[in-house]
């Protein structure tokens, strides 16, 4: 019988059979692709590639670069970077169906198939590029079940994955020999530009060589690398791929490369930022190339030469006042510098301030109200309770102005306002501006603070500087391109905006001490308010200035710590500072800050910066902030009752009926009669109150100031020490003797401001000291034996 009539038979037999048999073939269809998927989403694609951290600047060009974890120059490229020339290249030259299949091309693996299986060997390849991903993301031994698998694997990526990411998963990985792999990385290490800048001659050498990377090896092999490329670019030509003057161009283009170092500026930013960003591949930061280049180039050049003075180091850091963006940051004059320790980052370090924290302090003063830029204050030796600042030049200057001691830097009197001001209020004011070391420390600052009693970093400067610039709102500066990040940044308002200009008016002056000698009255001075500051020991020079569009803060000395004789914030850092500022912002703008509207200008008496009184002649003007400025009235002169010879004095209860008169004599502190004194400087002392007054003056006002000892010192005695104790005290123009006490016994009587000295005996002291008015003070001493 023939066999299609017994098939009729069957089927004619058994239909129901039938049935049930296409069925099952239909379940089990189904139970494979449903298994299919499951695996697919248990096992998915693993794509995890350790690149090469890249750090750019605000424009996108590679500042700095850094090997992969496993030691490869594997930089990764974005979308954006892979041109229409690019794509075209690579997919005519690898997998022109690559837009059409679904990560297999089956027609090239039975071709492939066909070719090894009749010629008995591998004489034609079928990956796609999908499957080459595969390969190169699990690198294994070619084998046909390997193949099957990296079939498999490329229709997984093909689910997962878009074309374009395929795309470029291929291009980051491709090799180009040595541990170079990835498009972008043979660009930039041979060709020195990003892959969208390369020529159609430059894509298509990068396109042939991951096909043999040590054969057609760049910089070894050109010319033969050049014949590759031609043949290719003819094929090009041949399909229509770019167009015939383009493919022309191409042939005609020299190979001359060689393999180039990978990108090294802003070392110190980038080891930071990869630091904190240990995730990210590429890291746009915010600075600018240009800047930053000249900057480190400036910062090289200078400390080359302050090498002769031992002084070996520098670190500067721009910040963009509009954006708030760092554009420049210079951790050291030299990264493999071993010398003094170059690579560490000065801009992170924590050195001593100096001086250069006066501005926020006075800031603050004026915004309570405690003073004026025309007020004055004494700058003579003075002793708060053990505590006896200095000024820089161990010179001082007498009663000054609050804008002279801010502009010439006096330590006595910053830190009298810090007294008056209270050290917490400014320590609240760093805690603001969040200096770090500042709240570690808070416990223990006392009011040297002001003069650089507490640690600070050039970045906590450098930003307190900028809210100078941006009418007292101190923000956080970034080191991150903002354009492309959506993290917010923290701010505050520290200080007002009219106090802020009153601060920029007294830094921008010219006629002041720290201003270098080489610079006075020259062109290259720019427009900038600055200030500078220099360490305890000359360890620190800091100088840090500002403008409408950037702040500069300057450190320069030597990370060891050891001091130099001629480091100083005037003659050391300055001079960097405006070479900084000449370079990256040359008369580029003539604006300044604005006067706000509640900094008015009001008269004032010239003698001590108050609301002139009746016996006030000699007025100026000066600024006040609008219903926030003190009201006092000038007392610096009063009103004394005299003979006519003016050699006694009076007061209202002694005063007689006649052979009298009035004469204005000078109010003058106890501590700057002091100073006249001991200076021999002359002033008009008053008389000698009438003996023959009964009355007592109880104001407490004028009593008699003990400067010495310390109140609640201790004291410590040898048992055959013979030391003696030193009393001092200051007291008002009126008085003529003071009376001394120990323990309420008479020590002896003397001249006002002249010191006496005596034996102490063990135990605690009472010490008090009396004036010729009656007005009285005290303090108490610990006298301790060894």
């Amino acid at each position: 019988m023939h066999l299609c009539s017994i098939i009729f038979m069957f089927e004619q037999i058994n239909p129901k059979l039938k049935e049930t048999f296409k069925r099952r073939w239909v379940k089990v269809f189904f139970a494979f692709i449903v298994v299919l998927m499951v695996l697919n989403l248990v096992f998915p694609p693993k794509v995890k590639v350790s690149y090469s951290t890249l750090i750019t600047d605000k424009k996108g060009e590679i500042l700095h670069a850094f090997l992969s974890t496993d030691e490869k120059w594997r930089m990764f490229v974005e979308l954006k970077e892979i041109t229409p020339t690019l794509r075209k290249a690579i997919l005519a030259k690898e997998d022109k169906y690559f837009n059409f299949h679904f990560g297999v091309n089956p027609i090239a693996i039975f071709r492939a198939a066909f070719n090894n299986i009749t010629k008995n060997r591998r004489t034609s390849g079928a990956s796609t590029i999908t499957m080459q991903v595969v390969r190169m993301l699990n690198p294994n031994e070619r084998t046909y079940w390997n193949k099957i698998f990296e079939i498999l694997r490329a229709i997984q990526l093909e689910i997962f994955y878009s074309k374009d990411e395929i795309l470029q998963m291929y291009l980051n990985l491709v090799p180009y020999g040595s541990n170079i792999e990835g498009i972008k990385s043979a660009s930039y290490l041979y060709f020195q530009k990003s892959p969208d800048r390369l020529s159609l001659a430059e894509v298509t050498t990068l396109a042939i060589i991951p096909n043999r990377p040590t054969s057609l090896r760049l910089g070894t092999k050109n010319p033969l690398i050049v014949e590759e490329r031609n043949k290719w670019l003819k094929r090009f030509q041949q399909a229509k791929v770019f167009d015939n003057q383009l493919i022309d161009d191409a042939l005609r283009e020299p190979l001359t490369v060689t393999r180039h170092e990978a990108p090294k500026d802003a070392p110190h930013l980038s080891l930071r930022l990869k630091k904190q960003f240990a995730d990210k591949a590429i890291i746009h930061s915010s600075v600018s190339k240009a800047i930053q280049t000249k900057v480190e180039q400036m910062v090289g050049n200078y400390v080359n030469r302050t090498r002769a003075m031992n002084i070996n180091n520098a670190a500067v850091l721009v910040i963009n006042n509009e954006t708030m963006q760092v554009e420049a940051y210079v951790g050291s004059a030299g990264f493999n510098d071993k010398l003094d320790g170059g690579q560490v980052d000065g801009v992170q370090a924590i050195r001593s301030p100096g001086s250069a924290l006066k501005p926020l302090l006075y800031a603050t003063a004026f915004d309570k109200g405690i003073i004026t830029p025309k007020n004055s204050i004494n700058d003579v030796p003075t002793n708060f309770n053990g505590f006896e600042p200095d000024n820089f030049d161990r010179k001082f200057n007498g009663k000054v102005s609050i804008e002279f001691a801010l502009a010439n830097s006096l330590n006595i009197p910053a830190v009298k306002v810090v007294k008056d001001l209270g050290k917490t209020t400014l320590i609240e004011q760093l805690k603001k501006a969040d200096f770090q070391t500042v709240k570690k420390q808070e416990k223990d600052l006392g009011l040297s603070i002001v003069l650089g009693g507490c640690g600070v970093t050039l970045e906590e400067m450098t930003q307190l500087y900028a809210a100078f610039a941006n009418d007292g709102n101190w923000q956080r500066a970034t080191l991150i391109n903002n354009k492309l990040t959506e993290k917010k940044v923290s701010n505050a308002s520290i200080i007002s905006p009219s106090a802020t200009y009153l601060i920029n008016e007294i830094l921008a002056q010219l006629k002041r001490p720290d201003l270098p000698n080489n610079f006075d009255y020259t062109y290259r001075l720019p427009k900038i308010a600055w200030k500078t500051g220099t360490s305890f020991g000359r360890r620190d020079a800091w100088s840090i200035g500002y403008n409408k569009k950037y702040t500069v803060g300057v450190w320069v000395g030597n990370f060891s710590g050891e001091g130099v004789p001629e480091l100083s914030g005037a003659e050391i850092a300055t001079p960097l500072l405006f070479q900084i500022f000449n370079t990256i912002d040359y008369n580029t703008s003539n604006l300044w800050f604005r006067q706000p509207k509640d900094v008015v200008s009001r008269q004032v008496c010239a003698e001590s910066g108050d609301l002139p009184s009746e016996y006030c002649s000699n007025k100026i003007l000066d600024y006040s902030i609008k219903n926030i400025s003190h009201t006092r009235k000038c007392t610096h002169l009063k009103k004394i009752y005299v003979n006519l010879s003016e050699s006694i004095s009076y007061c209202t209860q002694c005063l007689p009926v006649d052979g009298y008169k009035e004469k204005l004599y000078s109010n003058l502190a106890p501590e700057l009669i002091s100073f006249y004194e001991l200076k021999h400087i002359l002033y008009e002392r008053i008389p000698t109150h009438n003996p023959n007054c009964t009355r007592f003056f109880k104001t407490a006002n004028n009593a008699p100031i003990i400067t010495n000892p310390n109140n609640g010192s201790e004291y410590y005695l040898g048992q055959n020490d013979t030391q003696q104790m030193q009393l001092a005290c200051q007291t008002a123009n009126d008085v003529g003797d003071v009376y001394w006490y120990i323990n309420d016994r008479l020590l002896q009587k003397t001249s006002a401001n002249k010191p006496v000295f005596f034996t102490p005996s063990l135990g605690k002291l009472k010490i008090s000291c009396t004036d010729d008015k009656g007005r009285s003070s005290s303090i108490s001493v610990m006298v301790k034996g060894e």
